[in-house]
């Protein structure tokens, strides 16, 4: 399941949270490196692709959700929406490919509340829906998400059709998918970095999308602006179980 390229003690850290992450729609756009580098948690570096630095709006169920091996009642289901980016870092063991969030979107204030105090990660809780009928991965379908801000619903929504596709190596589809380490730049200026496990998931192309939401008000004018413009693609990702870890502080962090 995991995505490494040696085994250490982050690697081997107990498991936090326990869940299958569904149906995700990204929305990915290109964005100039000097717009992120103010984010860029401390011992990591920018990642890009084929020269292109990138920012994700990603909406996905969470099913089965578990923390510390225990469903918590009412919070087992529920939507998320985060916009993220890509960087790496030069471990001992290797290059480790992974995210940092800009903002993370949940629908119930406890589970923003937790994963604030846990990895310090930017969270807010406003009220959430989605609108899901994708199939059993062969038949393609339609995924929504909408969330409430600032007085309005705004909504990011894709189609596709036919079979979900295996990543190809190298692709585009591959490097947005493909990060299986999550970094957290902590209020002392530290960073926090955790491991998230799950299998290659298949993807579709969009056939088509729609973002209807006031970017700006929701992530700042520099992101707003980079998500107004026409994305360089849109993907629907089948999903799998996940599991994420503990985190840890970086020494070089």
């Amino acid at each position: 399941m995991a995505n490494s390229t040696g085994i250490d003690d982050t690697a081997r850290r107990p498991v936090f949270l326990e869940a299958e992450w569904r149906s995700l729609v990204m929305l990915n756009a290109d964005v100039n490196p000097d717009v992120l580098s103010p984010f860029v948690p401390r011992g990591t570096e920018l990642d890009e692709w084929n020269g292109r630095t990138y920012v994700s709006l990603v909406g996905f169920r969470f099913v089965k959700t578990r923390v510390l091996g225990v469903p918590i009642p009412f919070h087992t289901n529920f939507d998320e929406l985060n916009l993220r980016f890509y960087v790496r870092r030069l471990a001992p063991e290797g290059e480790r490919r992974g995210v940092v969030f800009i903002r993370e979107i949940v629908p119930r204030w406890a589970i923003a509340a937790v994963a604030r105090w846990v990895y310090g990660e930017n969270y807010i809780a406003v009220p959430m829906r989605s609108d899901v009928t994708l199939g059993d991965g062969n038949s393609g379908g339609r995924a929504s998400y909408s969330w409430f801000h600032g007085g309005h619903w705004g909504s990011l929504t894709a189609t596709c059709e036919g079979p979900g596709q295996a990543l190809e190596p190298g692709s585009e589809a591959e490097f947005i998918t493909e990060h299986y380490w999550g970094y957290a730049r902590q209020r002392d200026g530290s960073t926090v970095e955790y491991r998230v496990e799950h299998p290659p998931w298949r993807v579709w192309k969009a056939t088509t999308h729609e973002l209807a939401a006031d970017t700006r008000a929701l992530y700042g004018e520099q992101f707003g602006e980079a998500l107004e413009r026409p994305p360089v693609s849109v993907f629907i990702a089948e999903g799998s179980p996940i599991v994420v870890r503990r985190g840890a502080r970086l020494e070089n962090g």
